[in-house]
């Protein structure tokens, strides 16, 4: 009798819970953003309290107000070259100065006006960083910086491709910034080293694995102007680019003149030693001359100075610095021995204008972030004493300097 009690009590309560149930109607999930305003103000709070605050010191520079300057690019005489492009956040001057100034050349030689891939040899590069890191078991150098001949180097092996085929980042990416990537691949070749784990294959191969995620694998082979191409054959038989064709110049004291020699910077880290170095003066006549028949070329050099101001857009010796009479061979050779004159940036020399003293100013096309800053968008304006004390090197056809070859063993 009181199991049968339990089992009408039972049923009722089923029955009545299943009309419950019935009448409340069922919820449904979706996806939203997660927000905690309160944390957020926590978190902001805290970061405000132990951050220290910044103390921005202010920077020694000439007061340009009281200085006679170049205003605009339309006062020089220039030759055909792309518009500028920005590098972003990435340490790739080298091959963006030297990417512009082939395509000049093939303007010059051929008449094609083409758009090349800066971060196609960028790709690259970074592969042959890395092989080289192996093979010297970690000791040479790996960073984001190389040299203008580097990009020779690279189109010999593995060609070039138009900038349409392989842009080298991510879609909608505004601007380039390698700075997760780099920091991916630093920290990979550091394990390599710590581990001494070298397999080339494994190294390369994931060095590539890295590339491919934040730049995008380069094509094979691609159409352009309705013809197939490889990198190679689109250097080769469209661009027709003879790469043997360029040599590099540089003028220092510490080796001798008229004999090739290596840069001692640590950007050429596969040492470099073919620049041919010439005495200061062949150096600037070489520069000058050749940028008054038409030849463009890439200079490098340093570009951390008191006399260099992006929003002015213009690079000058100070007087305070050194006279302009005092700069020589000596005042040179003492910046770069004494770490003053570094191998920071590699720009491309497009055009010149002479003014009333008789003294050059070079327009330059820049990919760097100042050169964005003033009226004139990706240029600057050098004048003559800057680049006879503080760049190191240039790039340029041998056509132009057929004399000075001869004075070379």
């Amino acid at each position: 009798m009181v199991r049968n009690i339990w089992v009408i009590l039972i049923a009722i309560f089923i029955i009545s819970s299943n009309n419950t149930f019935s009448e409340q109607p069922k919820n449904k999930g979706k996806f939203v953003e997660y927000k905690n305003e309160f944390w957020d103000e926590i978190h902001k709070a805290t970061e405000q309290y132990w951050k220290k605050p910044e103390k921005k010191k202010p920077r020694f520079i000439v007061d340009f107000d009281t200085t006679t300057l170049p205003k605009s690019k339309d006062e020089f005489k220039y030759f055909w070259h792309n518009e500028p492009r920005s590098q972003g956040a990435t340490g790739t001057c080298w091959s963006f100065s030297t990417t512009s100034f082939y395509e000049s050349e093939i303007y010059r030689l051929t008449g094609k006006k083409v758009k090349l891939s800066e971060m196609y040899t960028v790709y690259w590069e970074y592969v042959e960083k890395a092989r080289y890191f192996v093979e010297t078991r970690g000791e040479s150098f790996f960073g984001e910086g190389s040299e203008s001949n580097a990009v020779r180097r690279i189109w010999n092996k593995y060609g070039i491709v138009p900038l349409d085929v392989y842009q080298g980042k991510l879609p909608d990416q505004k601007f380039y910034d390698h700075t997760k990537m780099f920091y991916e691949m630093d920290e990979f070749l550091k394990s390599v080293k710590k581990n001494n784990y070298w397999n080339e294959e494994f190294v390369v191969s994931t060095i590539k694995s890295i590339l491919n995620k934040y730049m995008g694998e380069p094509p094979q082979s691609f159409v352009y102007e309705n013809k197939n191409f490889t990198p190679k054959s689109f250097l080769s038989e469209y661009l027709k680019l003879n790469l043997n064709d360029y040599i590099d110049f540089m003028s220092l004291m510490e080796k001798p003149y008229y004999t090739k020699a290596k840069l001692e910077v640590q950007d050429n880290w596969w040492h470099d030693s073919t620049y041919y170095n010439v005495p200061l003066d062949v150096f600037m006549s070489i520069i000058k001359n050749s940028i008054q028949k038409g030849y463009t070329m890439i200079i490098g050099g340093d570009v951390s100075e008191p006399g260099i101001e992006s929003h002015y857009e213009v690079a000058i010796v100070p007087t305070f610095d050194i006279p302009s009479d005092y700069i020589d061979e000596n005042a040179r050779q003492m910046r770069f021995s004494n770490y003053t004159t570094g191998d920071d940036h590699g720009i491309h020399l497009v055009g010149y204008k002479v003014d009333p003293s008789g003294k050059m100013w070079f327009l330059i096309k820049d990919s760097g972030s100042g050169s964005f800053n003033g009226k004139n968008k990706g240029y600057y304006f050098y004048h003559e004493d800057f680049v006879k004390l503080k760049m190191l090197s240039f790039t340029i056809h041998k056509d132009a300097v057929k004399d000075i070859l001869k004075e070379f063993k």
